[in-house]
């Protein structure tokens, strides 16, 4: 179910025929009806299968890697270790994309030399004539480790006496908010309150694991197919291996799935060097277990707030902690920080503030990039405070929250001045409102309701100095044709990008074809991470589409003997407005402009906002193009006997500035409450000095079909974004509050608070206990 609220609407309401409205993906029938290739998919005659030696220490020097047995095998046609790599290009490149940035200390080598750091590190490569012989002369494969001590929690890895992990220290990020005076908010307030929030490893899980498949061509053109986020890999792989980048050809067809975990680089680098150690095609599907320990997990967080808040609920000070456990290499997790840095405040205004943030290595697994990108878990630690200050000055939690909202115009944590629409209290009303009545208590269950709010960036740090590129053009017999070589991981990335353009040609969007996930052919449209895809490709296909409707328009103008704006685009038509009967057809129309030699095609650049960076003494400046804002609300039942929580509603509320497709909104919505729901209450990847226990799904509990809720969306338009028709990121921000909802439900209904996530039976029912031994009930 959905609504619609686009009253008041921030820009001025537009005549749209197709963007907005639930119009079938293009990309439906193909995945529908089983059609649709995957990198795992894909084969090739001749081809080869390749085997990863995962190391199964979490922390050991390796003293020598015994290969001879593996590449005697018959049917083994390449075996690699370190030794066999470019030596000073043997190394992950952290940063996906285009131009910025840069992470602190070591990167990861592409494969492990003279240490592992972690469970899971790959050490060799093997490609045979079948995955059984590949798996087979790994077997054969001998590794002579010697133990060494590691490091296991990112606070005893901050000690002066704690291993190194790598570099000169275990520090691989800190971050410093200094703004207003914190010493007068505390002494303003009635009332102080300070708690510790932490939460887990979270496994993204994506259908598909990681899967590709690579080949060197007839024009010794390395070739790979892969199932990633980023086809701008391309130039990491080249780098890596010394070649140039326009000799690696990266493609991505549609992807099963990301969430982060396929952003950074890498089985398609693994692939690139088998390819061209054995000149034979070779592909990698990794097995589940393997997957388990290839991307990184969502980072575990602790966060201590520290809250002075008056008696009438304005809070007037915040100190807050936060430490990140960036496991064994750096990958993201500087960015991942910046994120929870400045998501730490939650959707709120607080002019006295005090941030420390730090992410530690260990020797645990690298985690890196997830869907909420560290704003996730801060926002689950912020609105669990915020519900803890309603009850501790006895006010109700959303009229704290409206007492505290951020609004267009204010200052952000950084200060970063809010230049869109904030719709917060009306997401959080409506959103709360639609849970209905909360249900009495029974002698078996209990029952409760939470509510949660966010603010979440979309598109990339500025000083990345982000763009995007996408071509449009009309064919002669009408269709229209769009290239950019954004991927499309399950999102409807490229069925978006038909849908403005037929939006703004006046072509149904089934006429339009795009060309996606190739990063040789088409235009660079950059990553398809930071919620940042319809906001950056989608900008570049309108503002090319606009480009190719203006010239076409101007032609038709003489021809009509009208001025350009008084034509219009649409139902496969040009049209006099005030006189619609004066009409042709758009076939005929590109034919006439054809043959006029008017440009029927056009390629576009978008450049997002930009800036120099923050001031390292106080954290203050612009780090995001813009926010998101909305709210989640959660109806839970409790069973007083095993601590099992069931989500009974589960409601997403959010400003996403303009939906392109209302169907592929509500996809989003939905999808986030089962992922947040799962974060909330079972998932978590458990590690015991370093090595994973669970690394399956028989182990590790995603929710099923059984767990789902009823779901409802409401779906605002302010207008207000930066985006195509003046939308926003939603792929990102709709997670941001389902599990800090669904933990507020839960103390809600249990008269308490767990500060440690996943809410497992277990920890609920000793919650339970405890509230009964300390009320004598």
């Amino acid at each position: 179910m959905s609504e619609i609220d686009t009253s008041p609407n921030y820009i001025a309401n537009v005549n749209l025929r197709q963007v907005g409205k639930n119009k079938p993906r293009n990309d439906s029938p193909t995945k529908v009806f089983g059609r649709a290739v995957y990198a795992g998919d894909f084969h090739m005659d001749g081809m080869l299968y390749a085997k990863v030696l995962h190391s199964d220490r979490a922390c050991a020097n390796i003293k020598s890697v015994n290969t001879s047995a593996a590449r005697a095998l018959e049917g083994v046609h390449s075996v690699l270790t370190a030794e066999n790599l470019p030596a000073s290009n043997a190394v992950m490149t952290d940063l996906p994309g285009q131009v910025g940035g840069g992470t602190k200390n070591t990167k990861q080598p592409i494969l492990a030399k003279e240490r592992v750091r972690f469970y899971g590190e790959p050490i060799a490569l093997v490609a045979a004539e079948s995955y059984e012989l590949a798996q087979k002369a790994l077997e054969l494969i001998v590794v002579d480790f010697e133990e060494t001590e590691g490091v296991f929690d990112a606070f005893e890895a901050q000690k002066p006496d704690a291993p190194v992990v790598y570099g000169d220290d275990n520090i691989v990020a800190a971050y410093k908010i200094r703004k207003g005076d914190i010493e007068k908010g505390f002494a303003e307030a009635d009332y102080v309150l300070e708690n510790t929030f932490s939460s887990q490893y979270q496994e993204q899980a994506f259908l598909e694991p990681e899967a590709a498949v690579a080949w060197v061509d007839e024009h010794d053109m390395l070739n790979i197919r892969s199932s990633t986020q980023v086809v701008e890999h391309f130039r990491a792989v080249a780098d890596a291996l010394g070649l140039p980048h326009n000799k690696v050809h990266l493609q991505a067809p549609y992807v099963g799935g990301g969430f982060g975990g396929k952003e950074v680089m890498t089985i398609e680098v693994w692939l690139a060097l088998l390819a061209m150690d054995s000149q034979r095609p070779v592909k990698l599907v990794q097995t589940r277990e393997n997957s388990f320990v290839s991307h990184g997990p969502r980072h575990p967080f602790t966060f201590t707030h520290k809250t002075g808040v008056t008696k009438d609920g304005k809070i007037t000070a915040m100190k807050i902690t936060a430490t990140s456990d960036a496991g064994a290499y750096a990958k993201l997790s500087p960015y991942i920080l910046l994120y929870a840095t400045v998501g730490a405040t939650g959707p709120y205004r607080v002019d006295n503030l005090w941030i420390d943030s730090t992410s530690a290595a260990t020797n645990n697994l690298p985690t890196c990039a997830y869907r909420g990108f560290g704003t996730m878990q801060a926002n689950t630690a912020c609105e669990a405070q915020i519900e803890e200050l309603a009850r501790l000055i006895g006010m109700d939690s959303l009229d704290l929250r409206r007492k505290n909202f951020i609004k267009t115009g204010d200052p952000n944590t950084t200060g970063q001045i809010i230049r869109s629409a904030v719709w917060s209290d009306q997401c959080a009303t409506k959103a709360l409102t639609a849970l209905g009545e909360r249900q009495e208590k029974t002698d078996t269950h209990l029952f409760g309701h939470g509510l949660a709010c966010y603010q979440q960036s979309y598109g990339r740090i500025r000083w990345m100095k982000d763009t995007s590129e996408s071509w449009v053009g009309l064919e002669v017999d009408g269709t229209a044709i769009v290239r950019c070589s954004v991927t499309d991981i399950g999102a409807g990335q490229m069925s978006s990008l038909a849908q403005i353009t037929g939006e703004i040609l006046g072509v149904p969007m089934n006429e339009v074809t795009v060309y996606f996930g190739d990063g040789h052919v088409n235009p660079l449209g950059g990553t398809s991470t930071a919620s940042r895809a319809l906001y950056m490709t989608g900008k570049a296909t309108e503002l090319a589409a606009r480009n190719v409707r203006n010239n076409l328009l101007e032609c038709m103008a003489e021809h009509f003997s009208v001025s350009p704006g008084e034509l219009d685009l649409g139902d496969s038509k040009v049209f006099v407005i005030d006189d619609p009967e004066r009409s042709m057809s758009i076939k005929e129309m590109v034919k006439h402009c054809a043959s006029l030699g008017v440009h029927r095609h056009s390629l576009e650049i978008y450049r997002a906002p930009t800036s120099e960076g923050l001031d390292p003494e106080t954290g203050q400046g612009e780090v995001f193009p813009d926010f998101t804002y909305g709210a989640h609300a959660a109806s839970v039942s409790v069973d007083i006997d095993t601590g099992e929580v069931n989500v009974i509603k589960s409601v997403g509320a959010h400003d996403v500035g303009q939906a392109i497709n209302l169907r592929t909104v509500e996809g989003q919505i939905e999808g986030s409450a089962l992922m947040g729901q799962g974060f909330a209450l079972s998932e978590e990847l458990i590690l015991e000095k370093g090595i994973l226990q669970n690394g399956s799904f028989s182990e590790y509990l995603i929710p099923t079909s059984e767990d789902v809720p009823d779901i409802q969306s409401i779906v605002l338009e302010s207008r207000s974004g930066l985006g195509p028709f003046g939308s926003k990121g939603i792929g990102e921000p709709v997670l941001a509050p389902v599990a800090a909802s669904i933990v507020n439900a839960v103390a809600d209904a249990i008269g308490s608070r767990i500060h440690d996530l996943p809410l497992t039976p277990e920890k609920v029912l000793a919650a339970i206990t405890a509230n009964k031994a300390a009320t004598g009930e």
